[in-house]
Order: structure tokens, then sequence, then C-alpha cells
């Protein structure tokens, strides 16, 4: 199946706005609590996950990470005291990451923020981000 380059352009328009709302996401969570929105959706996932806890392929899984990069993600996070590790109850091998009480109170304070970002970016046409347009893009649009 071939694409015309209508799709393709409204492809492209789609990752620039999924780009800058991640820009705007990533600044606003950096300076309001010193963390990144990569970190959030990580604390996110884990919080959803059931105990708060889940090894770093069930995270990789749950926001599209590989493992490894989870493991990079978690470190400085473990140093911080938002997440401890422990080995899984079947397999001694499996780390399980576990979000702490500080990272339960960071990941819901963070939630805050986004969802005040989100209410931002949904606020009016001023702010760059056109509502209608993406609701028709996904057929939403009535």
């Amino acid at each position: 199946m071939k694409t015309t380059p209508k799709e393709t352009a409204a492809v492209l328009e789609l990752l620039e706005a999924a780009a800058y709302i991640e820009r705007r996401l990533d600044r606003a969570l950096s300076n309001v609590k010193g963390i990144s929105f990569s970190e959030y959706r990580l604390l996110a996932a884990l919080r959803d996950h059931p105990g708060s806890s889940a090894s770093r392929v069930d995270l990789a899984e749950s926001i599209g990470f590989t493992a490894s990069g989870v493991t990079r993600a978690l470190k400085p996070l473990e140093k911080l005291g938002i997440i401890t590790t422990s080995r899984g109850e079947r397999d001694a091998r499996q780390a399980l990451a576990v979000l702490t009480d500080a990272g339960q109170e960071l990941v819901t304070d963070a939630a805050a923020v986004v969802d005040d970002m989100v209410a931002t970016l949904f606020g009016g046409p001023a702010n760059g981000f056109d509502r209608e347009r993406v609701a028709a893009f996904f057929g939403a649009g009535g």
C-alpha cells in the first residue's frame, strides 16, 4: 500500500507535535521537580504496577524502553532514594525496582505538573497546539 504525500505530511506533523509536547513536559518537570519526562514515565509505570514494584524488563515493556535503558535510568533514581532494588522471590537474578515513599510522593507531585501542562497545552490556539486538528487526525473531530 502506497501512502500519499498528505498522509506522510500528517504523520510527520503528528511526530513534530509529539516532540513539542514532550519538550514542554520535560522542561516543566525538570524546572519544578528536577526529573525528566522520561523519568516521570518510568516512575509512573512503576507506581502503576502491583505493589509499586516491577522488573526492569516489565518496566521496559510498559514504556517502550529497552531493559538496558531502564537500568541506566533507574541508577540515579536509586541513588536519590526514589527507588530501591530488591531481588525477585522466584529468581534471585531478577532484580525488582520498588518505588519508595519519597518516590511515591515525587510521582504524585510530578503527575500534577503533567496535568497542569496538559491543561495548558489544550488551553487555547495561541499556545501552538491545535486540539481540533489533532482530534480530526484521529477521527475524533466529529
